[in-house]
């Protein structure tokens, strides 16, 4: 790996690590997914989020209520997905204007396959006072998203492009023009700049990486994707947020997309094939610095200034340790890939606590 270079594909600003090889089958045959696996405290980092992840799954009451739990686990995913970018509606605003329906799953789907009575075709109850409408209408489109989840596995192991765009599509629907849903950008700024949808590109500022390399280095993440790899699913989850937001395939939502991808990856690679984990909300809580509070203590970041790195303060703003580690990532090397993939490793882990919490109390009542 070097500070230059991209990650998958051909050399260019905002990249990870060199793949020398011209090819996409070169690139393939290397295994980066498994080379990133090999970097010093990788692998012991996602092994730990692995521990917390099988204490979820073993829990008793998701034996009958797992339905319930997977429904509580995407509706907290989508909301802090959607405040990462900057779109912090309460959860308990969310719930009235969902209506209080529960996001319910087909019993037919292995995880997050319905989205809730009303969402599907985009009307949704409740007062349309409370928050931001904005707001309000990029967190139901992540959570329309986070609901038909699961509907998407099979598609995302054989045709990685295609269900980015109907990703995109679930999320920008009736924030976007028809005609920019699903669609790659074809200039730095995206479809945003001209159909007036300012504030849709998140806190992330204007894509650093052309149109054209832009392409060349999905086509890359795509080899990968569908490539056999030693890589641990929540390597390769990681890798594919990363890189989704460093290269802003579409220009506006990317960020919701990239952690709708990284949880697809989740579920697809059997590490957590129920949707059980809300790894967004994990992400969020390191943000904030609020891992100890949210977790009795357990879980804070292991140093006073690691959530608020970057500010040179204890204190953490919104999005600090997450931004920190996106930077590390897009700047390049093992040590700023390492650095991203452990931090991913490490909000798993926080989540899979969270949705242990909800285990409990769903117990008690």
């Amino acid at each position: 790996m070097t500070k230059s270079g991209a990650v998958l594909g051909t050399p260019g600003r905002g990249s990870v690590c060199r793949v020398t090889a011209p090819s996409s089958a070169s690139v393939v045959g290397s295994d980066p997914l498994g080379s990133v696996a090999a970097i010093p405290g990788v692998d012991e980092a996602a092994t730990a989020a692995r521990a917390g992840v099988d204490a979820l799954l073993r829990h008793r009451i998701l034996r009958r209520r797992s339905a319930e739990v997977t429904a509580e686990a995407s509706l907290r995913a989508a909301r802090a997905s959607a405040a990462l970018e900057g779109h912090d509606v309460p959860l308990d605003v969310l719930r009235t204007h969902l209506g209080d329906h529960e996001l319910t799953l087909d019993a037919d789907a292995d995880a997050g396959a319905a989205a809730p009575a009303g969402l599907a075709d985009g009307h949704v109850s409740g007062p349309a006072d409370v928050t931001d409408s904005r707001s309000l209408a990029v967190t139901l489109g992540a959570v329309r998203l986070y609901a038909e989840l699961g509907t998407l596995s099979s598609a995302w192991e054989r045709a990685p492009r295609q269900a980015l765009a109907r990703m995109h599509v679930l999320a920008g629907r009736g924030l976007l023009p028809d005609e920019a849903l699903g669609r790659p950008r074809v200039d730095v700024q995206g479809p945003g700049a001209a159909v007036g949808t300012a504030g849709l590109a998140g806190p992330w500022g204007e894509p650093t990486v052309s149109a054209m390399e832009m392409s060349v280095r999905l086509d890359g993440l795509t080899a990968v994707l569908t490539a056999p790899t030693r890589a641990p699913a929540i390597v390769v989850a990681a890798i594919i947020h990363g890189e989704l937001l460093a290269i802003r395939p579409f220009g506006v939502l990317d960020g919701i997309i990239a952690r709708a991808a990284a949880r697809l990856v989740l579920i697809s690679r059997g590490l957590d094939p129920k949707a059980l984990v809300a790894t967004d909300v994990g992400h969020l809580e390191l943000a904030h610095g609020s891992a100890a509070a949210a977790l009795g203590g357990a879980g804070a970041p292991s140093t006073p200034s690691a959530a608020g790195a970057g500010t040179g303060t204890g204190t953490a703003d919104p999005e600090e340790t997450y931004s920190a580690a996106l930077a590390a990532y897009v700047a390049g090397g093992a040590d700023g890939v390492g650095a991203w993939v452990r931090h991913c490793a490490r909000a798993v882990g926080l989540a899979a606590r969270e949705s242990l919490a909800v285990c409990e109390a769903l117990s008690r009542a």
